[in-house]
């Protein structure tokens, strides 16, 4: 069974090195993306080019340092932060890769258990490590998705993804206002990961959702998607369709229709 950690963590599967796993996610991406046609266009993100991707992603690693450093407690003015973005696209690689150190600088003379200003559940420094790791593996993701790449996500920093979104994902409507109508009539969703012991229980209330922590993650729900860590992350952030053959799922259709529709951001 994994419960709910809010300091940073699911008990229940391995726990990850943050700071080191955003390092080792970047290397990834810009091993990607080095030698590649940064006006590639990324399917799971529309709109937006391999070079949008990287853009992104870096100056999420960049703002995030930049909190980090300031040692926020309370919502941010601006959101200005020097990206020392270069002007040829030719040095986005370089450039994201530069800013793992930015990063790695700032978790360095942070202390992740520092009370700070988050915009989700976790009120502390590890919030930004653990964002920022999911920014970048998510987006390393879309890069080899777009460059034909079957993207390789390692199993407990994938079931530590899927207790993150679900943590946090009650505190995203300012960004993902769909997420206000994931409510209904005391229905529970399941989510097991076929290649562990991991499973997280969702409870929808008239009045919004959430982890439920007061039964066991494995007990029967309304509906149950099964598949493994690494698929079920790529499925809650919407990369994925729940009716891929990845997956297999029972019980209430329309529920997980209404919270796929919904849930992504």
């Amino acid at each position: 069974m994994t419960t709910p950690d809010h300091a940073g963590h699911a008990r229940g599967h391995d726990p990850v090195d943050h700071p080191a796993a955003v390092a080792a996610e970047t290397a990834r991406f810009v091993a990607a993306v080095k030698n590649s046609d940064l006006t590639t266009p990324v399917p799971t993100c529309p709109g937006w080019t391999l070079a949008d991707l990287v853009k992104h992603t870096g100056s999420v690693q960049r703002w995030f340092s930049a909190l980090l450093r300031a040692r926020v407690q309370e919502p941010p003015r601006t959101r200005e932060v020097d990206l020392r973005l270069p002007d040829q696209e030719s040095g986005y690689a370089e450039w994201l890769d530069e800013s793992a150190t930015v990063a790695a600088e700032a978790f360095a003379t942070t202390d992740p258990n520092l009370p700070m200003w988050a915009w989700g559940a976790d009120q502390h420094a590890r919030f930004w490590a653990r964002r920022m790791l999911f920014e970048t593996v998510l987006h390393r993701a879309d890069a080899e998705l777009a460059l034909g790449l079957e993207p390789a996500i390692d199993r407990a920093v994938a079931a530590d993804g899927i207790e993150e979104f679900l943590v946090n994902l009650p505190h995203a409507t300012s960004f993902a206002p769909k997420v206000a109508d994931l409510r209904g009539p005391d229905r529970t969703i399941g989510f097991h990961t076929t290649d562990a012991d991991d499973a997280w229980l969702v409870r929808l209330r008239p009045d919004g959702f959430g982890l439920d922590t007061n039964r066991p993650a494995t007990d029967t729900a309304d509906a149950t998607v099964r598949g493994t860590a690494a698929d079920l992350l790529l499925l809650v952030y919407g990369r994925l369709p729940h009716t891929a053959g990845a997956f297999t799922h029972e019980g209430d259709e329309p529920l997980l229709a209404h919270w796929f529709a919904d849930s992504a951001f």
